[in-house]
Parts: C-alpha cells; sequence; structure tokens
C-alpha cells in the first residue's frame, strides 16, 4: 500500500484517512471495496502505534449489544479471511476458547447477565460448572472457583500482522495509497477538506476519517469537537518459549485482575489487568500480583518465569467504548477511534461502518451507542467486559 508523495497530493481523493494502523487500513479496504478513491496518511508507518504490538485476540463474549454485535460481525469475517483478503501469509486463527473464571457470587451474577445478552445475539458462549472449568483448562484450580463463562469460539490469531498485512495489501489492490507523512491539522476546504502534512505539503480530500488513536482529540479539538480520548498504558509479562504446551485456553479471572495465555510459540503471556502507569515503580508489584494469581488459580504456570515485559496503550474512553461515526456539524468529517483495545478484535466491522457512513450516511440504530455527539448528550452506555 505505497505510492509517490506527488502521485498522492497531486489531486484530490474521496476520501482521506488519518492513521494506518489496523482501523485505518479496514476503513481504507472497505472504502476502496466500494468504488472510492482512498489515502491512508501515517508519519510512522503502516501497522505501526498500538497495532504494532497487540497479541491478536478475537473473542465474542463482551456485556453490551453494540460490542457482541460487533465482535460476531468481525469473527464471521476473519472465519473467511482467506477468501475476503488473501493474505500472502495465513495469520491462523486458533480458537483455543477464553474462560471467564467467577470466584464469587457478585461476579458469577455479572457474568450470567452479560451471558443472556450474548445469547440473545447468536453467540455461542455458556456458563460452566467449578468441574467443567477444571475440564477445560488443565491446570486450573477450582477449589476456590464458583463457576466461569466459556466461548470455545474465541481464540487468537498467531501471527497477528499478517492481517495487518493483509488489510493493507488488499486495500492497495484496490487502488488506495498510503502517503507516509504525519497530518498536522485539519481544516475545513470548500466543499471538502484540507490536510497539512509535516513538511508542510497540503492533501485535499471529499472527506476524511480520523483514525489516529489518541491523537485524534489533537487533531480535532481546533475544530470545536471534544473527545475524550486518552492515551492509558498496558503491560504484558511474556515467559520464554517453552515446549510443553501449559495452558491452552485464554484464561481471565476478573476479582483477580489476572489474565493468561500460552502462545503459538510456546511463550506464555501473562497480565495483571489492574496495573497503573509506571513501570519503573510498578513493576514489581504487577509480577507479585501475577504470581499471586497464578498460585490461586493457575499452579500448572508456578515454574514459569516472565522475564520480559512489554509496554502497549489502549485509547481509551469513559464508557470504554469506542468513537465511531460522523461529527455533527462537519459535513464530510468522520472518527474512528477510541478502540479501548479492541482494534484488531472488531477491525472488520468498524471498517464497514464507518465505510457505510462515508458512502451512504447510513448506520445502523444500535450503532448510535457509538455516537461522537454521546459524550455531549450523556447517553452512555459502559462496556464492562474490557480486558
Amino acid at each position: 500500500m505505497s505510492s509517490s508523495l506527488n502521485e498522492s497530493l497531486g489531486k484530490s481523493v474521496d476520501v482521506a484517512i488519518v492513521g494506518a494502523g489496523i482501523t485505518g487500513l479496514s476503513a481504507a479496504w472497505h472504502l476502496s471495496q466500494r468504488g472510492l478513491t482512498v489515502a491512508a496518511f501515517d508519519g510512522t508507518g503502516i501497522g505501526s502505534g498500538a497495532t504494532a504490538v497487540q497479541p491478536g485476540g478475537v473473542r465474542q463474549q463482551w456485556g453490551t449489544e453494540v460490542a457482541c454485535r460487533m465482535a460476531r460481525e468481525a469473527y464471521a469475517f476473519y472465519n473467511e479471511i482467506g477468501e475476503r483478503l488473501a493474505p500472502a501469509v495465513d495469520p491462523r486463527l486458533t480458537a483455543c476458547g477464553y474462560l471467564f473464571v467467577a470466584r464469587g457470587e457478585a461476579e458469577l451474577a455479572a457474568q450470567r447477565e452479560r451471558l443472556e445478552l450474548q445469547h440473545k445475539l447468536g453467540i455461542p458462549s455458556r456458563e460452566v460448572t467449578p468441574e467443567e472449568a477444571g475440564e477445560l483448562v488443565e491446570g486450573l484450580d477450582t477449589s476456590e472457583v464458583v463457576g466461569g463463562v466459556w466461548c470455545d469460539q474465541d481464540g487468537y490469531f498467531d501471527r497477528p500482522l499478517a492481517v495487518v498485512g493483509a488489510f493493507a495489501d488488499a486495500a492497495a489492490r484496490d487502488g488506495a495509497t498510503f502517503v507516509g507523512r504525519r497530518v498536522e491539522r485539519i481544516a475545513r476546504d470548500g466543499e471538502g477538506w484540507r490536510l497539512e502534512l509535516a513538511g508542510g505539503e497540503v492533501a485535499r480530500a471529499g472527506a476524511v476519517v480520523v483514525a489516529a488513536a489518541w491523537d485524534t482529540p489533537k487533531l480535532l479539538g481546533p475544530l470545536g469537537v471534544e473527545l475524550p480520548i486518552e492515551r492509558e498504558p498496558k503491560y504484558l509479562f511474556y515467559s520464554d518459549p517453552i515446549r510443553e504446551r501449559l495452558l491452552e485456553p485464554l484464561v481471565v479471572v476478573p476479582e483477580l485482575h489476572f489474565a493468561a495465555k500460552q502462545l503459538a510459540d510456546g511463550s506464555v503471556l501473562a497480565s495483571d489487568l489492574g496495573g497503573g502507569s509506571r513501570p519503573d515503580e510498578g513493576k514489581e508489584d504487577w509480577h507479585r500480583n501475577v504470581r499471586r494469581a497464578i498460585t490461586a488459580t493457575l499452579p500448572i504456570l508456578e515454574y514459569v518465569s516472565f522475564p520480559v515485559l512489554v509496554e502497549g496503550f489502549y485509547d481509551v474512553t469513559p464508557d470504554r467504548q469506542p468513537v465511531l461515526g460522523a461529527i455533527d456539524g462537519h459535513d464530510g468529517l468522520f472518527v474512528a477511534a477510541g478502540l479501548n483495545g479492541r482494534g484488531l478484535m472488531m477491525a472488520p466491522a468498524i471498517g464497514r461502518v464507518i465505510a457505510d457512513g462515508v458512502a451512504t450516511g447510513e448506520v445502523e440504530d444500535w450503532m448510535s451507542a457509538l455516537s461522537p455527539s454521546r459524550f455531549a448528550d450523556g447517553t452512555l452506555t459502559p462496556e464492562l467486559q474490557v480486558v
């Protein structure tokens, strides 16, 4: 997905996309599929930023209708990724299963409420007893477990960056171009938009999609658009690759703020989901919390060491929902940001929704929960099943 700078800036395109992470790339492909001319701009390269370090999880177990619907659509797309995107490298979606463990009745009640919603929307999750949980996850200590929820379709891309490349290549085949310049300012330009780039160049487009993660508010603020999207650090501990398979499903223990999974290369990832933002001060505390959770729930990992700490970032919103759609009062301006860690997981649905909005101006009623205007209106739909 490349082009000469002069070619990309020499004429106006139908749609300019600010940001070439997985969100922007999916939007580029969906828009190109509709016959629109598209250019994506990113000063740090294709698939950089948060996209470059995400571990590739894909799940359908969420707690709100809008998140469940988008996850369901994305899952169906990814099961056909070979036919849809013709990736050069097979990303290998492995349905390892996700188990959400409950250690108390309050957590189990919350899981049951989410389970009821998931069933209404066709997601094949199910409640499991402590005994069943132990059968699903070899090595799980069920002595303090009161139940849980399981979906065997949930899983991981063993090669998540192959998904990024597949969207980029497919968009390029449909005529989309990439410009390696940072967008510094967006401004109205007659009936369209002007993008002022680092280095002094200018690009023009009929419509703009801002998919710049935590940088989105900085670009939209000068237009009078205030969006509460912030950068939140996230940290994952990784072991060295282990030959023995110890943990096939992904296990989440909300009450202990803990999650763990063994990846295809044999390394085990583990996270203190409540970890803060200062690794120089908090790393040892997070490591101790992970150790305590392993002792309490997954003693099979007791002798696994975690020498590597990897930093990544979420672009987060107050209700932990994405900001997706047209911006009121700014014709032709759209946003796809505030993904709260689910960019790759829901990229096919996000790109499709943005393309519908740009091409037809129409979106489904249930998508109103993600409208950029919801913060001013106070109509928030908090998502609690964020990992």
